[in-house]
Parts: C-alpha cells; sequence; structure tokens
C-alpha cells in the first residue's frame, strides 16, 4: 500500500491554535505576534530575558554522511527525533533553518520535512512564510543601490571636474544582487547600459539570497545592536587606494534594520505532532554557515529540556561549520550528535551509479561505509561530541542490507538506531530518541574547536583540510595569495574560516566518493565576510545561483479542483 504524498499527509493533518503549540514552551498569548493562526513570531524581549533568567537544556545536532543529490532525510530526521522525544514525554523544541524558494521550485523541493515527519502549515514555510526572506533580499538589493548610486555620483563628479579618481574613492563594487529563485541566466549580468545611463556600466550578477552576507548577518546576529553592527561592517567594494568599502560609510544601515525589523525575530510552528518548531533563516551552507539563527537556537536552548538543530549538507561542512563557528557565539558544543546514514548514499559511495542504488548491494554498502566512518570518526573524536548513528530507513533497504549495516555501526563502538520518522512519526523514533538521551546524559560539551582563532589563516585551512577533509595539504592559487594578504590586511586573521567546497565528497573533487585518500585540497580564492565575521575560503568553482533541472518542481506545482495545493513536497 502506498503512503499519500507529503502534501495531502499535511492538508490532513488537523493544526493546533499556535497559542497552544506556545504554551508548551511556557509562552503566553501576548508574547506572541500571530501570522494568521498556526504561525507565529516570537518578541525578541523573550530572547533576552529566557537568557538570564532559565538554565539551558541539551542541544542535539542532526548532521549527516555525504549524501546524494537528492538528500538522505536529515530534516525528516530530526522533525522525527523530536517528535520521537514528544513520544516519550521529554519537553523538547525544533530549531530549523528556513526553507528557500529556489530549491522548492528546483530539483530538492521543499525542505519542511516529509511523510508523518514533518513542520506544519508546509506550503506557507515552504513558500513566503512570515516574509522573512523577503525582506532579506530587499535588504540585501537595497544596499546594492545605495553602493551603485554612490559610484555613480563620484564618477559624474569626476568627469565634470576633469580629474583622475582619488585614493579614497570607489573602484570597484563587490556586493552583487540577490534573487529567491534559480535562475541560471542571471549568474552574471552587465549593468549600467543603455542611452539614458551616463557612466556607470559594470559586471556583476545575482546570487540565491539564501547567499546574501545578510542573510549569514541575521543568522548569527544576537540582538539587534548585534546586527546594526555586523551591517556596518559589511564589505560592499574597494577602494583605489586597497581600502574596503564597508556598509556603514554608505548612510543607510537604519533603512536597512527597518527592512530586517521583523525577520530577525524567530517563527514558531508546529510538527504534526503539534510539538514546537522555531524556523528561523537560512544561510547557504557553502559561502555561509548553513544552520538557523543564534536567537532561535538559544530561545529554544532556554525554553525546553530538549533542543534538536540540524546543520546543512553533510557533517564535513554543516557540522563543521556548526561547531566551529556558530557554537563560538553559544559558548559550548552540543551534548550529542546524530549522523544520518542511509543504505543509498554508502552504497553510492561503494561505487554504485546514483540509478540503481536502490538495489540490493551488500559489498557495496560495506565500501560505502568509508564515508561514514570518518564522519563518525571526526564527530566522536575529532569534536568530542558523543554521536548516535541514525538509519534512515527507506522502502526499498533490504534485511541483508540493514543487518550489514547494523554490524559496520556495532564494529565502530557506536550507538544506533533505525528512524522510521517518515513512515511512522513519533513512533518510528522512540529508540533513536532513547539512545540520543543517553548519549547526551553530560551535558552540553565543552567547546573544542579544530582550530584556535589566533592561529594564522592558513594554519586554520591546514588543519580543517588534513584533520576533517583527510587531505594530505593544501595548495594555493596564485590568485588565492593576494586574497590571503588583502584578507590579512583587513583583520581576517583573527577570525573562524567558512570553506565553500563541494558537498557531494569529503574532497574538493565532486566525483571522488567515499574516503577520497591522497589527494591535496586547492584553495582557489578569500572573501572576507566582515559583517557575518568569517573568511570564506573558496576551493573550486562556488555556484552562488543554482540553475533549474529539465524538468523542475515548479512544473508540478499547482491547485486541484477543490483549491488544494499540489504537487509540493
Amino acid at each position: 500500500m502506498s503512503m499519500p504524498s507529503d502534501a495531502e499527509i499535511a492538508q490532513s493533518a488537523k493544526l493546533a491554535p499556535i497559542a497552544e503549540v506556545a504554551a508548551t514552551l511556557d509562552l503566553s498569548a501576548d508574547q506572541l505576534e500571530p501570522y494568521g493562526r498556526y504561525k507565529a513570531k516570537i518578541d525578541l524581549s523573550v530572547v533576552e530575558a529566557r537568557r538570564s533568567e532559565r538554565p539551558r537544556g541539551k542541544l542535539i545536532l542532526v548532521t549527516a554522511m555525504t549524501a546524494t543529490r537528492f538528500g538522505d532525510g536529515k530534516t525528516v530526521t530530526s522533525i522525527g527525533l523530536a517528535q520521537g522525544l514528544g513520544k516519550t514525554g521529554r519537553q523538547h523544541c525544533l530549531a530549523l533553518r528556513e526553507p528557500s524558494l529556489g530549491p522548492t521550485f528546483g530539483i530538492k523541493g521543499g525542505a519542511a520535512g516529509g511523510g508523518y515527519a514533518q513542520v506544519l502549515p508546509m506550503e506557507d514555510i515552504n513558500m513566503h512564510f512570515t516574509g522573512d526572506l523577503h525582506a532579506v533580499t530587499s535588504a540585501h538589493n537595497l544596499l546594492a543601490a545605495v553602493a551603485d548610486n554612490r559610484a555613480h555620483f563620484e564618477i559624474r563628479a569626476r568627469r565634470k571636474a576633469g580629474r583622475d579618481p582619488a585614493p579614497g574613492e570607489l573602484e570597484q563594487i563587490s556586493w552583487r544582487r540577490v534573487l529567491d529563485i534559480c535562475d541560471r541566466q542571471l549568474r552574471n549580468c552587465q549593468i549600467g547600459l543603455g542611452k539614458r545611463s551616463d557612466g556607470f556600466p559594470h559586471e556583476t550578477g545575482f546570487d540565491i539570497t539564501a547567499s546574501s552576507e545578510v542573510m549569514a548577518v541575521l543568522a548569527l546576529a544576537r540582538d539587534r545592536a548585534d546586527l546594526r553592527a555586523r551591517l556596518e561592517r559589511m564589505i560592499v567594494g574597494w577602494r583605489y587606494d586597497g581600502a574596503p568599502v564597508r556598509a556603514g560609510e554608505l548612510d543607510c544601515i537604519g533603512a536597512l534594520e527597518v527592512l530586517l525589523k521583523d525577520a530577525i525575530v524567530p517563527n514558531l510552528v508546529q510538527t504534526i505532532e503539534h510539538t514546537p518548531a522555531l524556523i528561523h533563516c537560512g544561510p547557504f551552507a557553502n559561502i555561509a554557515h548553513g544552520c538557523n539563527s543564534v536567537v532561535a537556537t538559544e530561545l529554544a536552548l532556554h525554553s525546553a529540556e530538549w533542543t534538536v538543530s540540524e546543520a546543512g549538507f553533510a557533517a564535513d561542512l554543516g557540522a563543521e561549520k556548526f561547531l566551529d563557528i556558530k557554537c563560538r557565539e553559544l559558548g559550548h558544543f552540543p551534548a550529542a550528535a546524530v549522523l544520518v546514514v542511509t543504505c543509498r548514499a554508502l552504497k553510492l559511495h561503494g561505487g554504485v551509479e546514483l540509478e540503481a542504488v536502490g538495489e540490493e548491494d551488500v559489498a557495496a554498502l560495506e565500501r560505502g561505509f568509508a564515508n561514514a566512518r570518518v564522519h563518525l570518526d571526526n564527530l566522536r573524536n575529532k569534536y568530542g561530541v558523543p554521536t548516535v548513528v541514525a538509519i534512515n530507513r527507506f522502502h526499498f533497504d533490504t534485511d541483508a542490507e540493514l543487518a550489514a549495516l547494523q554490524r559496520l555501526i556495532e564494529g565502530e563502538g557506536a550507538r544506533w538506531a533505525v528512524s522510521e520518522g517518515f513512515v511512522k512519526g513519533g513512533e518510528g523514533t522512540r529508540t533513536l530518541a532513547d539512545e540520543v538521551t543517553a548519549a547526551a546524559a553530560e551535558g552540553n560539551r565543552p567547546l573544542a574547536p579544530i582550530y584556535d582563532l589566533d592561529q594564522p589563516l592558513e594554519l586554520k585551512i591546514e588543519r580543517l583540510a588534513t584533520e576533517i577533509y583527510r587531505a594530505d595539504g593544501v595548495d594555493w592559487s596564485e590568485a588565492a595569495k593576494v586574497d590571503l594578504e588583502r584578507v590579512r590586511e583587513h583583520g581576517g586573521d583573527a577570525l573562524p574560516i567558512c570553506v565553500a567546497k563541494t558537498q557531494h565528497s569529503l574532497s574538493d573533487d565532486p566525483t571522488l566518493r567515499g574516503a577520497p585518500q591522497g589527494w591535496r585540497l586547492r584553495v582557489a580564492g578569500l572573501r572576507l565576510s566582515a559583517g557575518a565575521g568569517f573568511v570564506v575560503v573558496r576551493t573550486g568553482d562556488l555556484m552562488l545561483m543554482p540553475g533549474m533541472p529539465k524538468r523542475s518542481a515548479a512544473q508540478k506545482i499547482g491547485f486541484d479542483a477543490g483549491g488544494k495545493i499540489v504537487g509540493l513536497s
């Protein structure tokens, strides 16, 4: 018997009024700003009060092995785990990222979970939600317009005076524009053209909104004052004398704050089983740190005994950035981590082509376990976080494959549980919830980053490459060496690093599966994200504006005769 679609399951669910959901976190109706019956923002004053008045609960990080290009259930497992905690009577709260319209209409579909492990109202969360991503888009593009406008008037004044550029004037605008739709045609553009333009044509382009530094800033800001300070530090261009032009110099920070006044406030919704979920911010997991907001995570930690959160992509990207960037802001590591593995991803890393991963192949699964082993070792031994392996079960997994996988996990001395949240909801994750709470018994772990902030940038990158990715070393391009000097000159040495590399491999080569050996990390360039507070390390061609597949999810979405949304997953 086939399951109903995600949309059918979501639409058939009876939602609880948002005030009832809030009450499970000891939140009263007057602390909410309702967005209809089933969504609300929670006043920032609540976050501030709870930081000082309530102790922190235990934090659980959900991450994954290197997945297939379809994803392998990290969000489903996170939601299922939260529901499992609810089934076992443990007070808890989810803290997840906001979906982006780009993937929703592209190849992956929505990001609100699936089956009987969803956050609701699914349609709203995957679409416009409370308008946070639109606010980020508007703020980012307003800053682009103001920067271009400054350059326009500087150029016009120079031409009128017939003089050469002054050292302190703008030479280059590096701040591109953003859009929350996948559109490959906008990756590279020429703007300022046409008969009525009086003289500032230049190359630029569009990135997806999730990759905006404004989004990363919003996700890391602790409060409105911190948000303003971070916005002011963002670099929008460079002067002829080599100095950066920061957003704070353009006299528009107040306008950006106004556009973001509601976006900084966390959003409360519910799982399909009426348990609380804070869905807030969604920074890109390559160019940024790929986690939900510090504000939402702290609110969850100070409101519930257990907080379940996740980080984008596999553990080498998402978990590493969560631990080395976000946890420095939180001040501690999680009490435990969950590493999601699937038989199909293991078979992919064992040499099976993507089209055949639904067929039984125990030998390939055993070969592919090398990938999961590296992630497990990193979490447990490199970072010191107790880790439970969650086997996210698919209907085509065979008994022989599951038995082999269980033997492999037990051979590593790791806790594990089969996760069936997709099919069974919280009932399918009871065992996982028990294993996770047992692993987290000692509480949140002390900070133990893989590198220290006072180490030089080169050493930070070397440490990450050799310890986490298992590279033999690091090679620098000539362009990266030039970037290094500029980044160091403007304070980058004191910051954490955010490595942008492929999510399809532990290495920087997406075609290398399993646990590659005998390779070196190639640094192509650096970028100072001064507002976010990290240095982006580019290891290959960095695509910040995805394209749509030949047949996208957008071509399946619409209304049925009864007015219900169909095709959304």
